[in-house]
């Protein structure tokens, strides 16, 4: 959570949330949605930027909406609204 929140380097939230949205698993996404939550508008665009860079980028990554899905039905509602902001910017990315 500290890389995704970092608000010193913006570089870095971005890296990380592209790493964990390669990594596309339930752990991973609850991870970026938990710091969506969170985040301030600031952090919110590089947390999108950089889960966008993983979905278009050359290698392709796991199916991250289907993942928010599952994540849709977590018992904490800070992962569920996270995941709603990330399914939202999945839709974006395949515009």
């Amino acid at each position: 959570m500290g890389l995704l929140m970092d608000v010193e380097n913006t570089a870095v939230t971005r890296q990380t949330a592209e790493a964990l949205a390669r990594v596309g698993t339930v752990a991973a996404i609850r991870l970026i949605a938990l710091a969506a939550a969170e985040a301030d508008d600031n952090q919110a665009d590089w947390l999108q930027t950089g889960v966008h860079d993983a979905l278009v980028g050359p290698d392709g990554v796991p199916d991250v909406a289907a993942v928010c899905e599952q994540l849709a039905r977590d018992p904490e509602e800070a992962v569920r609204r996270g995941a709603a902001e990330i399914s939202a910017w999945t839709d974006d990315a395949r515009r």
